[in-house]
């Protein structure tokens, strides 16, 4: 059974930063995160490519936000920086076990439970 365990979240005031992690098990073809604001859709943020650390970022987080992985301890993490009120949302991993679409909340196959990000202005 894949289990995906995601802590690092909180309250931060605006400018400020925080780092998520992300647990996995079993097999990983690539991770990525998404999050989700009162009232709107879940919206892709980041994806990294397990074996080859390739990246791919949404335009709006794209220079604020980084992904990495740690392969020996199957985590993935989100590093985000200059946090801005917007950002305020429910912050998940996904696992995908195989494709091409890395942006889709439809191509990831395991999803965690989620984190509160709360950004203060």
């Amino acid at each position: 059974q894949v289990q995906l365990v995601e802590s690092g979240g909180g309250l931060v005031q605006a400018g400020g930063s925080l780092r998520l992690s992300c647990a996995a098990s079993g097999r990983i073809f690539s991770m990525g995160w998404f999050r989700q604001a009162p009232g709107k859709e879940r919206e892709f943020l980041a994806a990294i490519r397990w074996t080859t650390g390739s990246t791919s970022y949404a335009d709006s987080v794209k220079g604020r936000f980084t992904i990495s992985r740690d392969n020996a301890k199957n985590t993935v993490y989100l590093q985000m920086n200059n946090l801005k009120p917007e950002d305020t949302a429910v912050y998940y991993c996904a696992q995908r076990l195989g494709g091409t679409v890395y942006y889709s909340v439809n191509s990831y196959d395991y999803w965690g439970q989620g984190t509160q990000v709360t950004v203060s202005s």
